[in-house]
């Protein structure tokens, strides 16, 4: 009997000590630099009847304020899309707006911690369309306050019908 518990106490001993050797080994904590550096990126909006804006903007991530969503970070940290703040499309809009004296406005989800595009330059989505958000000809996948930008990259606003 005390020869078979020796033998079990090293099967065990032995397998353990293969299972720790060939487990990942676990990541240390690393200390990140600030990411929300503000990049230049070229913002375009394109309307029912042909091009509303295009420019190179300087941006960041930060607070945006609309009429009707009212004052919302907007910073990559949306959702958790991001572990710390970045540049997006939606402040990207809204700086281009700011610096080059046009509106634009949009409703606050909470579910979606993100606004949704309704109008630009007085031209409004609506029920028929409504304001696509592209980085570089693609579709975004998350809402335009939790997609990151780096620079370089080309935003585009597109009014689109359904």
């Amino acid at each position: 009997m005390h020869l078979t518990s020796a033998r079990r106490t090293l099967v065990v001993t032995a397998a353990l000590g293969l299972a720790l050797a060939s487990a990942p080994a676990v990541a240390q904590p690393r200390t990140t630099a600030a990411t929300n550096t503000p990049v230049k990126v070229t913002v375009t909006v394109k309307g029912p009847d042909g091009l509303l804006f295009k420019g190179r903007i300087k941006t960041k991530g930060h607070d945006v304020t609309t009429a009707t969503g009212g004052t919302h970070r907007c910073d990559g940290t949306n959702g958790g899309a991001n572990p710390s703040a970045v540049p997006t499309p939606t402040a990207a809009l809204d700086d281009a707006a700011r610096k080059r004296h046009f509106t634009w406005d949009g409703t606050w989800y909470a579910s979606f911690d993100d606004y949704s595009v309704d109008t630009i330059k007085n031209v409004s989505g609506g029920g028929a369309a409504y304001w696509n958000i592209a980085v570089n000809g693609t579709s975004i996948p998350v809402g335009g306050c939790q997609f990151k930008l780096n620079a370089g990259d080309k935003v585009a606003f597109t009014w689109t019908a359904f």
